[in-house]
C-alpha cells in the first residue's frame, strides 16, 4: 500500500508568519521522504487573506521541495487548470518533471471558488458548471497533446494554437513541413520545451466528487482522488469508477484500481489525547469547508440528515477521520482495504490551528508504527 501527504498549507489568522510556514513544509517534505512516503501533494487555492489554503502555485512549491528531496513523488492536488493558460501550464510541469528526475504526478481540477475564477479567469465560474465543464476538458485536451505530441495544434471553442496566419522565418530555424505551411511561411504547429521526464506524460489525477466527474475520469483513464464521503458512499463511488473504467480500457479491473483517497489523521498515544490536541483544529477546516459543501457528503447511502445536526467531532469522527492511537487508525486503514481494496492513502495532517510539532509528532507515530504494518519493505533512516 502506498502512503502520501495531502499538505493543504493553513494558518489561519497567522500570514505574517509565512516564511515560518514554508520552512515547516519544508521539514515535513524532508521527513516524509526520509522515513518512505511515497508521495506529497500541494494545493492551489487564491486570495486566502483568511489563512486556511495558502499554497497558490503547487508547481512551483513542487520545485522548492524536489530540490531538497530525493525519492518522494510530488503531486498537486490539484492544479486548477481551468484558471491556467493550459501551454504555461503544460511547459511548468514539464519542467518540474525535469527538475525532479520523473518525481511529478499531475493533479487537476475545476475549481470551487467564485472568489479565485471570477479574478483570475471568468470563463471558469463555477456558476455556470457546463461553460466550467467544457473549459476544463478543452484545458485537458492541449495538455495531453502538448505533452504527448512532438508538434500539435488545437483550434477549439476557447483555444486556437498556434496563431492562425503567423509567419516565422529565421536562419537557425530550418522551415519544415512538420510544423510549417511551406508555401505561406506560415506556422501551423507548435512544441513546448521541455518535454516531460515521464513519457508520454506524468501520471495524471483528477480530484473527483460527483458520478458525472467520476464518470468521466474513468472514460478518460484519469486516475482518481476522492475525499469526504463514508466508507459506504465511497464504495458506491469506487465501484461506479471501477465499471466505468473496465469498460474504458475493455477489459475488467479491480475495486480501487487508479484511485487514492484523502483522510485527515492525527495519531497520539491515546484516543483522548488525539481528540484533546486535533479536536479544534480539524472543526476548523471543516467548518471552512463545509459552508460551501455542507454534511450531505459525509452521510451513507440512503441517510439523511437529522433535522438541527451541526458538524461536531462525534459526527465526523465516526464517519471519515483517522484520529486516535496508531492501532486505533491501523484498524481503520484495514477496513478501507478490505472494503475497497485501497491501494493508495493520502493523509491531511495540516490542520488549521494545529502546530507544527503536533503535526510532525503524528507524522512520525504513524510512520513508525502505522505504516510499516502496510508497508514490510519499509526502513526508517530517521
Amino acid at each position: 500500500m502506498k502512503f502520501g501527504i495531502f499538505a493543504n498549507l493553513a494558518r489561519p489568522g497567522k500570514l505574517e508568519d509565512f516564511t515560518k510556514a514554508l520552512e515547516e513544509a519544508r521539514e515535513q517534505a524532508v521527513y516524509c521522504d526520509k522515513v518512505g512516503f511515497d508521495s506529497i501533494w500541494y494545493t492551489e487555492h487564491h486570495f486566502g487573506h483568511e489563512g486556511y489554503e495558502l499554497i497558490p502555485n503547487p508547481i512551483l512549491m513542487g520545485a522548492d521541495i524536489a530540490a531538497r528531496t530525493k525519492n518522494i513523488r510530488i503531486g498537486q492536488a490539484a492544479n486548477i487548470i481551468t484558471f491556467w493558460h493550459p501551454l504555461r501550464l503544460a511547459e511548468d510541469i514539464a519542467l518540474l518533471d525535469q527538475l525532479s528526475g520523473g518525481r511529478v504526478d499531475v493533479g487537476i481540477g475545476r475549481g470551487l471558488y467564485g472568489r479565485e475564477a471570477m479574478n483570475l479567469n471568468q470563463l471558469a465560474n463555477p456558476k455556470d458548471q457546463e461553460q466550467n465543464r467544457a473549459l476544463f476538458e478543452e484545458t485537458y485536451e492541449i495538455l495531453l497533446k502538448a505533452w504527448s505530441e512532438r508538434f500539435f495544434s488545437h483550434k477549439g471553442a476557447f483555444y486556437n494554437f498556434p496563431t492562425p496566419g503567423l509567419q516565422w522565418k529565421h536562419p537557425l530555424s530550418p522551415p519544415s513541413e512538420d510544423f510549417m505551411d511551406m508555401e505561406k511561411g506560415e506556422i501551423t504547429k507548435m512544441s513546448i520545451i521541455p518535454t516531460t521526464h515521464q513519457r508520454p506524460h506524468p501520471p495524471i489525477w483528477q480530484v473527483i466528487d460527483s458520478p458525472r466527474s467520476i464518470k468521466w475520469a474513468a472514460e478518460n483513464q484519469v486516475n482518481g482522488i476522492f475525499w469526504m464521503p463514508t466508507v459506504k458512499e465511497l464504495k458506491k463511488r469506487f465501484e461506479l469508477y471501477r465499471d466505468t473504467l473496465s469498460e474504458a480500457k475493455g477489459v475488467p479491473v479491480e475495486l480501487g484500481e487508479g484511485i487514492s483517497l484523502v483522510r485527515d489523521v492525527y495519531v497520539a498515544d491515546t484516543m483522548e489525547e488525539a481528540r484533546r490536541d486535533a479536536e479544534e483544529a480539524v472543526l476548523h477546516t471543516y467548518r471552512w469547508i463545509c459552508h460551501w459543501r455542507g454534511l450531505g457528503n459525509m452521510l451513507d447511502p440512503g441517510e439523511e440528515l437529522k433535522p438541527g445536526t451541526e458538524l461536531s467531532y462525534e459526527f465526523l469522527h465516526s464517519r471519515n477521520l483517522l484520529f486516535g492511537t496508531p492501532d486505533y487508525v491501523a484498524e481503520k486503514i484495514q477496513e478501507l482495504k478490505e472494503e475497497l481494496n485501497l491501494k493508495q492513502l493520502l493523509l491531511w495532517t495540516n490542520h488549521g490551528s494545529l502546530s507544527h510539532e503536533k503535526i510532525m509528532r503524528s507524522t512520525k507515530l504513524f510512520a513508525e508504527e502505522v505504516m510499516p504494518k502496510f508497508k514490510k519493505d519499509i526502513s526508517l533512516h530517521v
